[in-house]
């Protein structure tokens, strides 16, 4: 799996999707779009991410499109090696609590656009959570001090998220 940003992986993602240029893939990821409406990825940044990916052999340039007012834009598609990537990205469960916000809210996002089943990673990411909740709560029980309140808050964080797993 190459190592890559959570933007990245949503502009690899999006270019997996169908062949696009940077400008469609910022509709996407602005505040009011589909995956946007999750984790925002400003402009600058897909074009920046876009030839990283391009740079790291997962995407490439597959053509030009007339822009409305400004000069052409160049069309990414994915090579098989990002398509692989991707696949792989996509199934793969987050490790941390924290990175269900963001990470794994994506993931759902992106597998929502393509019409595919959400089940084999909700119950990957249950899998993953699942005994990380009893050590928090061990932990809490035996903290003091402000170590008390932060492991109450990560075993609270901890029950939460399974909490959302199970009704999805």
């Amino acid at each position: 799996m190459p190592s890559l940003s959570l933007p990245e992986w949503i502009v690899l993602a999006l270019v997996d999707e169908a062949p696009a240029h940077g400008f469609a893939i910022a509709a996407l990821t602005a505040e009011d779009g589909d995956v946007g409406r999750v984790w925002q990825v400003p402009r600058p940044i897909v074009y920046r991410a876009a030839d990283r990916l391009t740079a790291a052999g997962l995407l490439v340039i597959a053509g030009t499109q007339a822009g409305h007012r400004g000069p052409q834009r160049s069309v990414l598609s994915v090579t098989p090696a990002g398509a692989a990537a991707v696949a792989e990205w996509l199934a793969r469960p987050v490790a941390h609590v924290r990175d269900l916000r963001s990470e794994f809210l994506v993931k759902l996002a992106l597998l929502t656009r393509r019409g595919r089943p959400l089940d084999a990673l909700v119950a990957a990411q249950r899998e993953t959570l699942a005994p990380l909740e009893p050590a928090l709560a061990r932990r809490r029980d035996r903290a003091e001090g402000f170590a008390a309140i932060l492991a109450a808050w990560r075993h609270e964080n901890a029950r939460a998220a399974l909490r959302f797993l199970d009704s999805l």
